[in-house]
């Protein structure tokens, strides 16, 4: 069986095509770049971190945005938006949709659980619960003396 001799392709006919998948993500890209810059211009007081260019469908932009607080930010804008995008986009844009979904950033390095019990407390800590244990009802004194219990052992 005779080999078929494949000619490599050139990369930059691959990014300068008009057709395929890497030719759409390209140009999703700018569009969404391009749509970012209208949001930032018209509301240069929202900080970068609590919005983003979610995506953006027919005619309409979707805007995330971590709280509704920002959201409400960016409802007071929305006509002001709506008009920009439709100059820029010769109307292909015309509406936004905006969203309130908390960005998940990563993990913090120590991270607290609500209503848990690190493996121990500090002396002076324990030592102050010891002191209101004193005073406090049974069920409660009980519950203090557990908790100091938990004390750093040095």
């Amino acid at each position: 069986m005779a080999r078929k001799s494949r000619i490599p392709i050139d990369m930059s006919a691959l990014f300068n095509s008009t057709s395929g998948t890497l030719a759409q993500i390209a140009a999703k890209t700018n569009s969404l770049t391009v749509l970012s810059d209208i949001v930032r211009q018209i509301c240069p007081d929202l900080p970068a971190d609590v919005w983003k260019i979610a995506n953006f469908r027919a005619n309409a932009i979707i805007i995330e945005v971590n709280s509704a607080v920002w959201s409400q930010r960016l409802q007071f804008e929305r006509m002001n938006i709506c008009r920009e995008l439709t100059q820029v986009t010769d109307n292909v844009f015309n509406q936004v949709e905006i969203k309130i979904t908390p960005f998940r950033n990563k993990v913090p390095e120590k991270t607290v659980i609500p209503n848990a019990i690190n493996s121990t407390i500090s002396a002076a800590t324990a030592a102050q619960l010891l002191k209101i244990a004193e005073t406090a009802p049974d069920s409660l004194r009980k519950k203090l003396e557990k908790l100091a219990a938990h004390a750093e052992k040095k």
